[in-house]
């Protein structure tokens, strides 16, 4: 009888963690054959399950404090690594090949992902599942495990086409079978990409046939808390759509596209307004990211929970020490620290702003405090102790701040990262907290919305979508722009709203911002709107009084960030694995990361 041929773990590399529910804390058995498998209903249950150990994640990456131990933003203009061993910092030099690139996972994981779920949909049966009509969640469940496992299907060919650009659709064969390569066949595998474009329509196709299938939202959340649901697939359409409208896949802008993703976004809305129990902004934005994940209504999707400190040690800034220390690996820019407006709503070099660089943080959106770690920001548990100012001022080598620069850790900016950092951390006793990786929450669909609705139909009926997130924050609301000067402020609000989410990372590069940009031409732009020379802030203190200066540009004194390298259009995606177009040249590779002649 015949095995299942891959590998299969939920391990999560160093990081200590539970999932959140029974159903998604199961590991499956990867020896036993199919047969043995998907003739027994729990057995096909945990096969099912182990399919959420491929979801993307943002919290495994911290587990490695050697090689990718920071926010993948790094990899941004939000933010940089201190330590000179994450991959991130030559990552922005484009000094990898295809040959030696080491965040290619994701290729592998994505087609691992993608073969387990047609191995899935080829096997299992309604007869070991059961397909009754009942109340509740376990409605036709055999049909609903199918969709599960169609709408992952989905998600992971969205994450190669974000990453690699055009990707192979593998779904089904021209008979309605699901395709499962014989790994052992060479011919077999040596398929073609599609282009991006087309990915992206038809994962949203995916979604519409299966977003009705599923509970929009699981009654019983402490068992399917996790699980992919009909919220899900409107998400993932929404992203889908905008994602195609946008330039990277719509070199014409061709309006309809933003149509079809003003009305998937739309359609979320408007689908969640019926629910007895609907998704909504949480009241809190800082809180959001620490406060227990399981009872957020903000979160559409997550992967996993993981109890462990090890996400907030390494973005604690590392003068806060006990019995465990921050390292403070994530270094936000002054880029990004500028993007935050004024709490009028003007940008910091707006006429009548009120921003005075002497005091550079008074006044400010209020998710700046909540996202950032800078000079005088006030930390750790008063009642234990531990409670103090970030210090990262320097003076001189002997006269120098708690938090500026340690052996392990420290910063070139001025900052650190503080959104996911839990408040009620005690660094002498190294308590664990629960965090999830989110990978939709509501304010993205509202920001979906708007953008999408800004270039379709005009801002009048965009606005009432992303001043629902700046009213979260205690933000003024927008009204009276042009579309133009609301696409710039709903670009700016997706930046500071999802940061450090692995967006930034994917807007930059499907609005084509780097084309036309060279290091030397930029310069003349607002710090906040350079995307190669990356600046920070030098504090000094004089008495008890700080005094700011701001960096100038990479190379220039005081500034020992690396200057930014983007090579166009290469670096608007990664190399597909050099070992895969070996074995399947019909992949091609993308252009500007061919190693040999061979290669395409």
């Amino acid at each position: 009888m015949k095995k299942i041929s891959f590998y299969i773990t939920a391990a999560m590399f160093l990081l200590t963690g539970t999932a959140c529910s029974d159903y998604l804390d199961k590991e499956y058995d990867a020896s036993l054959s199919e047969e043995k498998v998907f003739g027994n209903q729990a057995l096909t249950r945990q096969f099912l399950t182990n399919i959420y150990t491929n979801l993307p994640d943002g919290i495994a990456p911290f587990a490695d404090n050697q090689f990718t131990g920071a926010s993948r933003d790094c990899m941004t203009d939000n933010a940089t690594s201190y330590w000179g061993l994450h991959y991130y910092n030559k990552i922005n030099l484009d000094a990898y090949t295809a040959s030696d690139h080491p965040l290619l996972s994701f290729w592998t994981t994505d087609f691992y992902g993608i073969r387990k779920c047609n191995v899935f949909l080829k096997n299992a049966r309604a007869s070991v599942v059961g397909n009754a009509s009942m109340s509740g969640d376990d409605n036709k469940l055999y049909d609903r495990y199918c969709a599960e496992a169609k709408l992952m299907r989905a998600i992971f060919h969205f994450d190669l086409v974000c990453w690699f650009g055009n990707a192979p659709i593998v779904g089904e064969d021209e008979s309605g079978i699901p395709i499962v390569f014989d790994m052992d066949n060479q011919a077999q595998m040596n398929i073609s990409r599609t282009a991006a474009a087309e990915v992206l329509e038809w994962v949203a196709q995916q979604c519409d046939e299966v977003k009705d299938l599923l509970p929009f939202r699981y009654s019983n959340e402490d068992i399917n808390w996790g699980r992919v649901n009909g919220a899900t697939a409107y998400a993932l359409k929404s992203r889908a759509l905008l994602y195609r409208a946008s330039a990277l896949n719509n070199s014409t802008n061709d309006k309809s596209y933003w149509t079809n993703a003003a009305q998937a976004a739309k359609d979320f809305i408007s689908k969640n307004a019926q629910q007895t129990k609907p998704f909504a902004l949480y009241a809190d934005y800082q809180k959001c990211f620490y406060e227990n994940p399981t009872y957020n209504n903000e979160i559409i999707l997550a992967r996993s929970v993981w109890n462990t400190n090890t996400v907030d040690l390494q973005l604690l800034p590392p003068g806060f020490t006990g019995s465990v220390s921050g390292a403070g690996r994530t270094n936000p820019t002054q880029n990004f620290v500028d993007c935050f407006e004024m709490t009028n709503g003007k940008r910091i070099d707006e006429a009548n702003s009120g921003y005075k660089e002497a005091d550079p943080y008074a006044n400010r959106d209020p998710r700046l405090e909540a996202t950032i770690f800078h000079h005088g920001s006030v930390w750790g548990r008063a009642d234990q102790g531990e409670q103090r100012s970030v210090d990262v001022h320097f003076n001189s080598a002997t006269d120098k701040g708690a938090d500026y620069r340690e052996s392990m850790g420290g910063t070139y900016t001025g900052y650190y990262q503080k959104k996911y950092v839990n408040p009620n951390l005690i660094l002498k006793d190294a308590k664990t907290f629960p965090h999830a990786w989110i990978i939709f929450r509501y304010a993205e669909i509202l920001l979906n919305a708007a953008e999408a609705i800004n270039e379709a139909e005009g801002p009048s009926q965009a606005y009432q979508y992303v001043n629902e997130v700046r009213t979260r924050s205690g933000m003024p609301g927008y009204s009276n722009l042009t579309q133009e000067n609301l696409r710039t402020r709903i670009r700016n609000e997706r930046r500071v709203e999802l940061c450090f989410e692995d967006h930034r990372f994917f807007d930059l590069r499907r609005w084509k911002l780097y084309d036309g940009v060279t290091s030397a031409n930029e310069l003349s732009k607002p710090r906040y709107e350079q995307l190669l020379n990356m600046y920070g802030i030098q504090v000094t203190v004089s008495g008890s009084k700080p005094q700011y200066t701001f960096t100038g540009a990479p190379g220039t004194s005081g500034n020992d960030m690396d200057l930014r390298v983007f090579n166009n259009p290469k670096n608007y995606y990664f190399p597909i694995p050099s070992s895969e177009v070996k074995r399947a040249p019909n992949l091609l590779q993308n252009s500007g990361w061919e190693t040999t002649g061979s290669d395409n």
